[in-house]
C-alpha cells in the first residue's frame, strides 16, 4: 500500500513539474508583440542624456548638449506621447529645441517595428523644463495632448540584427520632410537606440540641389545616459561653453529636424 502511494506521489509530482516547464517554456518563447517593442523604445528615449563625451572627444565639431524626455500623456489608442527637450548642458533651464514624440508600433503591412513621430507644441513656454518639475506643476496630460501641434517628422525604426550594438535603428522615409532652414528644403533624420539606453541621432538639411545645409557631416551625436546631475556640475564645466558665432545654429542641429522658430 506505501509503495502504492509513494508511486502515486512520486507521479503526481513529475505531473506537475512537466506542466511548470511547459508554462515556463511557454513564457520564455513568448514572441514579443508590436506594443512591446513600443513600449522599449519609449522607455529608452526617456531619461536625460548629453553628449559630454562625444565633445570632449571632438570638440571641433560637436557640443555638449543636453536632452531630457520623459511621458507626457498617452493616447487612447496606447502611443506614448514624450516630451522632449535640448539645450546646451551648462544651460539647462534654456533650451533651444522643445518637441512632443509619439511612439507607436508601425502598421502591420509597413516593414518596421517602431515609428516615433515628432510634433511641434503650441505653447513651448507653457513646457520649459517640464520633466524637471515635480508632476503637479506641469500640464496636464490632456492639456498637452492638445498642445500636439503640426507634424514635423517621422522616423521608422527596425530591430538591429544579432550582434549589433543597437537595439532599433532607422530613419525617415526617403526624400525626408519639408524644412525650410538655412536654404534647406528638406532634412533627414536617422536614430539608433543602444542597448545601454544610448541614442545616436544625426539631422541633416539639404536643398534643391541634394548639397548638406546644416547639420553635423562627421556623424550622429552621442547621447549616454547622464548620472544624477545638479547645477552647480553645470556651471562649473569649461567644456563647450556655446560660441559667439551666427554659425552656431548650423552646428546644433542633433535632435530632430526642426520647423524653425
Amino acid at each position: 500500500m506505501e509503495s502504492r502511494w509513494a508511486r502515486a506521489r512520486g507521479l503526481a509530482i513529475k505531473t506537475i513539474l512537466l506542466i511548470g516547464g511547459a508554462l515556463l517554456l511557454k513564457r520564455l518563447t513568448k514572441s514579443t508583440t508590436r506594443w512591446d517593442h513600443a513600449r522599449l523604445v519609449a522607455d529608452s528615449l526617456c531619461g536625460e542624456k548629453n553628449s559630454k563625451r562625444q565633445a570632449a572627444r571632438d570638440p571641433d565639431h560637436y557640443f555638449n548638449l543636453r536632452t531630457i524626455t520623459c511621458p507626457a500623456a498617452e493616447m487612447v489608442d496606447g502611443s506614448k506621447v514624450l516630451y522632449f527637450e535640448q539645450a546646451f548642458w551648462r544651460m539647462p533651464q534654456k533650451p533651444f529645441r522643445q518637441r512632443f514624440y509619439m511612439v507607436k508600433p508601425c502598421q502591420k503591412e509597413m516593414k518596421c517595428d517602431v515609428e516615433v513621430r515628432t510634433y511641434a507644441i503650441r505653447d513651448m513656454e507653457e513646457y520649459k523644463n517640464f520633466c524637471d518639475r515635480p508632476k503637479d506643476q506641469r500640464p496636464l496630460p490632456e492639456e498637452a495632448i492638445g498642445d500636439i501641434a503640426e507634424h514635423l517628422t517621422t522616423i521608422y525604426l527596425k530591430r538591429c540584427e544579432r550582434g549589433k550594438r543597437c537595439l532599433y535603428e532607422g530613419m525617415t522615409p526617403p526624400g525626408g520632410f519639408p524644412n525650410s532652414w538655412n536654404g534647406a528644403t528638406y532634412c533627414t533624420s536617422e536614430l539608433a537606440i543602444l542597448k545601454n539606453n544610448e541614442i545616436h541621432a544625426w539631422d541633416k538639411g539639404y536643398d534643391d540641389c541634394g548639397n548638406h545645409v546644416w547639420g553635423v557631416k562627421e556623424g550622429p551625436y552621442e547621447f549616454k545616459p547622464a548620472p544624477v546631475s545638479s547645477f552647480s556640475d553645470m556651471l562649473s564645466s569649461p567644456l563647450n561653453l556655446p560660441p559667439l558665432s551666427s554659425n552656431i545654429d548650423k552646428r546644433i542641429e542633433g535632435g530632430s529636424c526642426v520647423l524653425q522658430e
